[in-house]
């Protein structure tokens, strides 16, 4: 008798813990809807409260997680210092982390870009020297999202991004050097300049290209990758010791050029009314 009675109360115990799970996940899922209905109102701060309260109800519920971290980033200022603001870009860096954790091997794909976005973002503000750690940083979470996600275009976009700013603030010291104005036909005037500027960021230069032509095998129609390979050929072109061969390339960036500003014309044209954002849980 007594057997079956702890039987009894062991199996009602368990019925209650279920009972109470699904009450938190129902709680969990309520304050998501809240946390989203803020956020959509710009009350970021009450959004990662409520984000907070899913997340610790439901710690499987790796959404909440996310919407955490989102609301953390969307606060954040790129440049501006102070320590309120640094301490939301790394509370959100912090939390995209804990989602990836959840599954290294298959990563959340929004977790990386965002990780991606982050890095990119904070090394606009910092002195050139110290630009190159935080783009190495991005372009890693960049490459990892490919690895999830290989036809994600943007990834490969941000990269050709990431290439053309390594290279960019070189040619422009160069330029300021050797007294030309960023307008000036090239090539550059010195040799030895070209050639220094040739072994350092040749490979640079061709990644970036690659990148941004493979951006466009998977949409023919991103403008935003025609407008950054222009640059690249453009800016390639004046390390080019032949004058003749510089038109020649300057001749396909203007196309690239051209074309980026037809279809964002087209584009435009068509256009329909879009949202973005967090999308509401049901």
């Amino acid at each position: 008798m007594r057997t079956r009675f702890h039987l009894l109360a062991a199996g009602l115990a368990g019925v209650l813990m279920l009972v109470g799970a699904g009450c938190d996940k129902l709680k969990s899922r309520d304050h998501i809807n809240q946390g989203i209905a803020a956020y959509k109102n710009a009350k970021y701060t009450e959004a990662v409260e409520h984000f907070k309260q899913a997340a610790a109800l439901d710690p499987e519920n790796s959404n909440a997680q996310l919407y955490l971290a989102t609301a953390y980033m969307v606060q954040w200022i790129p440049g501006a210092e102070s320590p309120e603001n640094n301490e939301y870009a790394a509370k959100a860096k912090e939390e995209f982390l804990k989602v990836i954790s959840r599954d290294p091997d298959h990563p959340d794909k929004v977790a990386l870009a965002s990780l991606a976005s982050l890095a990119y973002n904070q090394a606009a503000s910092l002195p050139q020297e110290q630009k190159q750690a935080k783009f190495d940083e991005a372009q890693d979470w960049n490459k990892k999202l490919i690895a999830v996600d290989p036809q994600n275009k943007e990834a490969y976009y941000s990269l050709g991004v990431i290439d053309y700013q390594r290279f960019h603030p070189a040619l422009m010291l160069a330029e300021v050097d050797l007294h030309m104005k960023p307008e000036d036909p090239g090539p550059l005037k010195d040799k030895k300049v070209r050639e220094d500027l040739r072994a350092k960021y040749s490979g640079v230069i061709d990644d970036g290209i690659a990148n941004l032509n493979k951006a466009l095998e998977i949409d023919k129609d991103y403008d935003d990758a025609m407008a950054y390979l222009n640059l690249l050929i453009r800016e390639r072109a004046k390390l080019l010791d032949d004058k003749d061969e510089y038109n020649k390339q300057v001749e396909i960036a203007d196309g690239w050029l051209q074309k980026a500003l037809d279809t964002k014309k087209a584009k435009a044209a068509k256009q329909s009314q879009t949202g973005g954002g967090i999308v509401q849980d049901k």
